[in-house]
């Protein structure tokens, strides 16, 4: 494979694990069966992964419960109540509020890495959440005795040490999950709220060297939800001056499902850093064809007529199952698209003579 292509995000889980996820929601299984069927499906997962020739893997996120909730699973002080994130066909995931101080990571991401490592024989990725998304728990009317500047600084720390956790424990990449960025600018069209989700990932991204953010991606997308999404009628042309100014190595961006990629990429190749590579979707996960290696090809070769292809890469949208209970595409179809993408950037190497 002589141009990179990665794994985006989550995979949907195995029926055996919802049905597992779902008895000890009910109390009918303990935490050491629910554990098995996670280590399970993550074998299972990154066995798949190798056996159609992915070169570098992910867990596909089988044991979190969500892309964005999972550093926060069993945290005290959070109630209902929080942001809501409304989606095109009218549902809405709700995050929780934080009401007590401090704010502390109940789950790093180090513990997912090295779960999947241990069935992975080829480089492991691992995505996290930005923390711009976990700025989202403060409340607009504040917590008592804990100032909105102090639960950031709280959140930059926690946020560090997840990533530091990972570079450490010899993750090929970490992926920050951005997917709050195109979303910011249809909530605040003004782009302040963008401008503090900048910040405070800079705030983060700045505490690492050079060598260490060349390891360090950030994905965006318009989301992906049981088939719908939250901001795809969000144009480009906002977010991305902003997003090339994040001190990452690596971006990957959304681009299958949009309606004129040769319009984004050439604002792409205005503004992407010069020592940054830029992974292109070439998968969309709501779409329910599976695209052939063909069509992956052909998206291929549109970009690498705007962008450098030693700096090119391909990915997926984004993920097939950012939140556990999402079966709106099966296990089967996820990976078939992704054995469409890992053949079809094979063949637009090889035609670009790479």
């Amino acid at each position: 494979m002589t141009m990179p292509t990665e794994q985006i995000g989550s995979i949907p889980r195995p029926a055996s694990l919802l049905a597992a996820m779902a008895a000890h929601e009910a109390g009918g299984i303990g935490d050491a069966a629910l554990a098995a069927a996670q280590d399970e499906a993550v074998r299972d997962t990154i066995g798949r992964l190798e056996e159609i020739g992915s070169p570098v893997v992910t867990d596909g996120e089988q044991s979190k419960p969500s892309f964005v909730s999972y550093p926060i699973a069993g945290l005290a002080g959070l109630a209902p109540g929080g942001v809501a994130i409304p989606f095109a066909d009218g549902h809405q995931r709700e995050l929780p509020q934080l009401t007590a101080a401090p704010f502390r990571y109940q789950v790093r991401a180090e513990g997912y890495l090295k779960a999947a490592q241990r069935h992975a024989t080829v480089p492991v990725k691992q995505a996290v959440i930005a923390p711009s998304a976990l700025s989202l728990l403060y409340p607009a009317a504040g917590i008592d005795g804990y100032p909105r500047e102090a639960f950031l600084d709280d959140l930059a720390d926690e946020a560090e040490a997840d990533i530091r956790g990972l570079l450490d424990a010899g993750a090929h990449v970490v992926q920050l999950d951005f997917t709050e960025g195109r979303l910011s600018l249809k909530l605040d069209p003004s782009g302040g709220v963008l401008d503090e989700f900048i910040a405070l990932n800079n705030r983060v991204l700045e505490r690492f060297s050079e060598s260490e953010r060349a390891r360090i991606g950030v994905h965006t997308c318009p989301g992906g939800d049981l088939d719908s999404t939250h901001s795809l009628d969000v144009d480009y042309a906002g977010l991305l001056p902003k997003l090339f100014q994040l001190k990452a190595g690596r971006f990957y961006v959304q681009l299958a499902s949009e309606a004129e990629p040769d319009k984004v990429l050439a604002a792409i190749a205005d503004r992407l850093p010069e020592d940054a590579l830029i992974f292109v979707g070439v998968i969309d996960p709501i779409d329910p064809r599976v695209e052939t290696p063909e069509q992956v090809s052909d998206r291929v070769l549109a970009a690498a007529r705007h962008l450098p292809a030693d700096r090119l890469g391909t990915g997926d949208d984004c993920g097939f199952s950012p939140f556990a209970d999402d079966t709106s595409t099966s296990r089967e179809v996820a990976f078939a698209k992704i054995r469409a993408r890992i053949e079809g950037t094979a063949l637009a190497a090889r035609r670009l003579g790479l």
